[in-house]
């Protein structure tokens, strides 16, 4: 497994590929990135330290921004949700646009904010982020969601779920409804389960926590198993696909999930429902009927429409996961490549790193890394250069594997925030 340097320093990496000396243009091209989390923050700050004759424009209509990442601790109390909360002051050289896109021409190169307004581009990157699939489950809706949310993207939902926590009494029951592959943070649903199984045995010890799951594995799922044998002995029930663990339709009036094999009645229920590239990259047509975003492994580009990127959890990725380490190891190479193009050079081939740390509790972090690289099309996984943290590690190395991920989370916010 690689050393916690070499992955905190990997993302990197893909920056340097570019070689070529500063060129200055005769023109000044504008290159628009549409999203501001990890992928869309990182790409315009990047681009605009690469090549400063770039005119980089970041459209982004919150004033804030609400990490995911650590947000499962908001849930079980061990941390406020400002301590997610990210703004854009440190943005020098980039022009800040709060207004929504909602419209993309591709062929005249042009991006239709909510206002009215039009922006050429040179180049667009697209870092939308996902969107909830409302369709994909019987019963469950916006309305749906205000009673069992789903807390996937981080800010009111996030309160909403810790609040029913809080709320639910002592011998309640926790449902958790966990999507097939692909989604945003394939650990996030076990982490989550984690925190929460934490916080009730510290606090609402009768209760119990089942996870409803639409898959029969999920990712580190030795480590998360050992884990909860160890902590939390007969308060997590994982029900797997096989074993009737999918649900097919929510009843939000008596919170009740349904599957293939029976229902559950919940006191709290957590829908984490399929997902899809968020509406502006649907509105470009960069989706395909996936829901997600078909691109070139080596610049981001889509595969769909030539001049547009598209990075981060919208992306299909390939092997590469949908995380905020991936969102930002892809926004760097993905700049590069812009930059690269803008001077009519071949872009450089990437190698990204993906590390994904997950607290089972407080002192608790278990942890997954991969190197990936373009291979027939796709980023593919580059054999023996990643692994999973140990079974049998004591228990000082999962104190310090949570400590490295409170080092992550301070280290990529601050670097892709200021």
């Amino acid at each position: 497994m690689p050393s916690r340097r070499v992955l905190l320093g990997g993302a990197a990496a893909s920056v340097a590929m570019l070689a070529a000396p500063h060129v200055r243009a005769q023109a000044q091209p504008r290159v628009v990135v549409i999203g501001g989390g990890f992928a869309g923050a990182s790409c315009a700050r990047v681009l605009a330290r690469l090549d400063r004759d770039l005119a980089v424009t970041l459209v982004k209509p919150e004033t804030n921004y609400i990490a995911c990442p650590f947000s499962n601790a908001v849930l079980a109390g061990l941390r406020g949700i400002e301590a997610q909360t990210f703004g854009y002051d440190a943005f020098e050289g980039i022009s800040l646009i709060r207004e929504r896109a909602v419209a993309v021409d591709a062929e005249r190169r042009r991006v239709r904010l909510d206002d009215g307004t039009d922006i050429d581009y040179a180049r667009l990157v697209l870092a939308p982020g996902i969107d909830v699939n409302f369709e994909a489950l019987p019963g469950y809706d916006a309305a749906a969601a205000e009673i069992m949310p789903h807390a996937w993207k981080a800010g009111p939902q996030t309160l909403l779920l810790r609040d029913q926590l809080a709320a639910m009494p002592d011998g309640g029951t926790v449902v958790i409804s966990a999507p097939a592959n692909p989604f945003r943070c394939p650990p996030g649903p076990y982490e989550r389960a984690s925190l929460i199984a934490h916080y009730l045995k510290t606090s609402k010890p009768r209760s119990k926590l089942i996870i409803l799951d639409a898959k029969d594995a999920f990712s580190k799922q030795r480590p998360f198993e050992t884990a909860w044998q160890e902590l939390y002995p007969g308060l997590i029930e994982w029900v797997a696909l096989s074993a009737g663990g999918r649900v097919t339709e929510v009843d939000p009036a008596t919170k009740t999930l349904t599957t293939e094999f029976g229902s559950h009645k919940a006191d709290v229920a957590n829908i984490i429902p399929p997902q899809r590239a968020g509406a502006i990259a649907q509105a470009a047509g960069v989706a395909d009927r996936t829901g997600w975003c078909p691109i070139d492994p080596v610049t981001f580009e889509s595969r769909l429409r030539p001049g547009i990127h598209v990075i981060g959890d919208a992306a299909i990725g390939g092997a590469m996961p949908k995380s905020a380490f991936s969102a930002n190891a892809q926004a760097k190479t993905c700049a590069a490549a812009v930059v690269a193009l803008l001077r009519e050079q071949e872009p450089a081939q990437p190698k990204l790193i993906n590390t994904c740390y997950s607290l089972v509790a407080p002192d608790y972090g278990i942890s997954i890394a991969g190197v990936y690289q373009p291979r027939d099309g796709l980023l593919a996984e580059v054999e023996g250069a990643g692994g999973v943290s140990p079974l049998d590690a004591a228990r000082g190395v999962r104190e310090l594997e949570a400590a490295y991920a409170e080092d992550w989370f301070r280290t990529i916010t601050s670097e892709v925030f200021g």
